[in-house]
């Protein structure tokens, strides 16, 4: 068996700090808070952990963590300490105990086990239950007309006194089986240390309750006990059997499951009366006092348990079904009944009739105090929840709705992280802001790749340039003296105007490599783009079909640009998109502004581009004009006009009529305001 988690609690351990977290175990999946009926987990530094003054001890925390970052703390060493002192130690098993043991050994052996550990009585809870179970006969009868909570489970006492203490007074003031045999016990030997053993958390914390006079000196779990036997080698082979110590019980040893109180008090739920109530687990006592406090309800007793039951109690290691748990204590207590001695057992009941099996309660709230709902508002507006649309409700936090939870984050209890919908919704802007980062980082990588590889060519085309140049005036000079030699008539002047023609085309060839590869610096100046748009028209002719319609929409057109440098940049454009309209077409230009850009678009209807070239347009010598009309130089030279006033140049096109009108857009978009060198 895994050893369980040894942690002595310190003289003095506040009554309800037996359940701690093992460090860096959790994983945030807030089952424990979703859970806990006090919501007494706190998240702090990705960790859930228990608040010892909200805990009720219910042990569901330890049940339903799946990674076991849950741990009772173990009180074995005061156990032990009492044993190895000499003084009489007593151990009292509570009624559950078949529901651990049975399907191993039986019953004997596990008493033998105990004595041979050192203890000197070996007892049943079971009769402190029978007595108890007397004195709630007797209440009932004593006062008809009063409503009672029965503080059979100490769960449930707990939750009362700190989360509806208006409820306090209508706890029955009757002590637990636990203490009532603590009490039984020592009224016989009033010198006897008396250890619990049990299937519960809250035990430890009812054993050290200062409302509570005459309990066990310190209570453990079966977990621990199986730990115990394993500390000490003692082994069940190894013993003698050997039956409990009286008194023995009767009825009471059904106590672990749910109405075995009533079945043993012999307090009938008769559901036409509707006199008694018995409900076990979490939803159901919480609902229950939550409508006994409203006054709805006029039921005279309330049985509730925290767990399903004694047997489904934390300190439990058996991993049975709860209605084998069931059958192995209904076996157990049949068994029992029929070796009886009902006679002795009156006897011993009559023994104990003076025995004080009364109790107090101390009201200690812990209910979390409202807020403003200003404070309330803010909070929930940091979840994303502006309007009641926003706000869920889906428990995925842990808290039942979402003003809970704001409330426990002003309270320091949980986080804004711990709403689902809010993380994921604060995850999906990221990732949608991550997208838009990485698509700018790439179009900005595409773009430096595409600018460099302009600089290589352009010092390229320079240099070559500059020694095409020279040849080619001389060529062109004795051409021309040539021509001016040759008579009109003659079969070479033909010959030689087709060299000159072809000469000058190699110049403005070269010409254009030269505008392509210098790097000219920008002369900011003030303009209006309209005036640009204008002088840009004037120096082309418009071709016959063709219409030019010029626009200009929202914004200023005020524009601080290189005026020379921007009218070449439309002159090309302009002229391509004359080029692709041989049969005419429409060619609109359209302006417009906001705050920090403008934007221009030159849109024509002509043959459109292929999808194929719209990545090569910017490169150098690329051209889809027939050979001898184009150079292929005019959109890298716009390129480099634009990107050198920091601005972009975008092309859309469809040269397929069957997906609509054919054409292609260029859109230049430009910064308002200059940015110069060294800003």
């Amino acid at each position: 068996m895994a050893e369980p988690e040894v942690d002595p609690a310190p003289e003095g351990q506040p009554a309800l700090g037996f359940v701690k977290t093992v460090p860096n175990r959790c994983r945030i999946c807030y089952t424990c808070v979703r859970t806990c009926p006090a919501k007494a987990i706190r998240i702090s530094k990705s960790q859930a952990e228990v608040v010892p003054s909200r805990c009720i001890g219910c042990g569901h925390c330890i049940q339903v963590c799946s990674q076991k970052a849950k741990r009772i703390v173990s009180t074995l060493y005061d156990v032990e300490a009492q044993l190895k002192s000499g003084a009489r130690v007593a151990v009292c098993l509570a009624p559950s105990f078949p529901v651990e043991f049975q399907e191993e050994m039986d019953f004997r052996v596990l008493v033998g086990m105990l004595r041979k550990m050192g203890f000197a009585k070996v007892v049943e809870v079971a009769f402190g239950a029978d007595l108890v179970a007397e004195r709630y006969r007797q209440l009932l009868c004593e006062q008809p007309y009063n409503q009672f909570i029965a503080t059979t489970c100490p769960a449930i006492v707990t939750f009362v006194e700190r989360y509806q203490p208006e409820l306090v007074p209508f706890l029955a003031p009757i002590v637990s089986p636990m203490v009532a045999i603590a009490r039984a016990l020592r009224m016989d030997d009033p010198d006897l240390k008396v250890v619990f053993v049990g299937p519960c958390v809250a035990k430890k914390a009812e054993a050290c309750n200062a409302d509570i006079d005459g309990g066990p000196d310190v209570a453990i779990t079966f977990r621990e006990l199986r730990y115990l036997f394993l500390r000490w080698s003692i082994k069940a082979e190894r013993v003698e059997p050997s039956d409990f110590d009286p008194p023995h019980p009767s009825l009471g040893a059904l106590f672990p499951m749910t109405r075995g109180f009533l079945q043993a008090a012999s307090i009938k739920e008769d559901l036409l009366a509707n006199e008694v109530v018995a409900i076990d687990g979490i939803k159901g006592f919480t609902s229950v006092l939550e409508e006994f406090a409203n006054g709805t309800m006029e039921a005279r007793l309330l049985e509730l348990l925290c767990c399903e039951g004694c047997i489904a109690g934390p300190g439990l290691s058996s991993e049975e079904t709860l209605f084998k748990r069931r059958e192995r204590v209904s076996h157990y207590t049949r068994y029992r009944q029929s070796q009886l001695d009902h006679e002795e057992w009156q006897r011993h009941v009559d023994r104990y009739v003076g025995l004080d099996l009364n109790r107090r309660f101390t009201p200690d709230d812990q209910r979390l105090q409202p807020l403003e709902p200003a404070a309330l508002n803010e909070i929930m507006k940091k979840m994303g929840k502006y309007s009641e649309a926003h706000e869920l409700n889906c428990g995925a936090c842990g808290y039942h709705t979402c003003r809970e939870h704001a409330l426990a984050i002003a309270k320091g209890f949980a986080e804004s992280e711990m709403c689902l919908p809010f993380v994921i919704d604060t995850n999906l802007s990221t990732i949608r802001k991550l997208t838009h980062a990485n698509q700018k980082l790439a179009s900005t990588q595409e773009t430096l790749m595409h600018s460099e590889r302009l600089a290589s060519m352009g010092q390229l085309a320079a240099g070559v340039a500059h020694e095409i140049n020279n040849p080619l005036g001389v060529v062109l000079m004795y051409t021309h003296l040539l021509l001016e030699e040759c008579q009109k008539e003659s079969p070479l002047r033909p010959d030689l105007e087709m060299i000159v023609e072809q000469a000058n085309r190699c110049k403005r060839i070269v010409a254009g490599l030269l505008d392509f590869a210098r790097q000219n610096k920008v002369a900011f100046q003030p303009a209006d783009i309209r005036e640009v748009i204008r002088t840009s028209l004037a120096n082309l002719a418009t071709p016959p079909g063709v219409t030019v319609e010029v626009e200009h929409l929202d914004g200023s057109p005020r524009i601080e640009l290189d005026r020379d440098q921007i009218i070449q940049v439309f002159v090309n454009l302009v002229g391509n998109a004359f080029d692709a309209m041989p049969k005419g077409g429409t060619l609109r230009i359209q302006s417009r502004a906001d705050q920090a850009t403008l934007t221009v678009e030159v849109k024509d209807t002509g043959t459109g581009i292929p999808k194929e070239n719209l990545n090569k347009l910017f490169e150098p010598f690329f051209t889809t004009k027939l050979m001898g009309k184009g150079t292929g130089l005019g959109l890298p030279v716009v390129y480099g006009i634009v990107k050198l006033h920091r601005g972009e140049i975008s092309v859309e096109s469809n040269p397929d009529p069957s997906a609509g009108p054919t054409g292609t857009t260029f859109r230049v978009k430009l910064p308002r305001e200059a940015k110069r060198q060294g800003e």
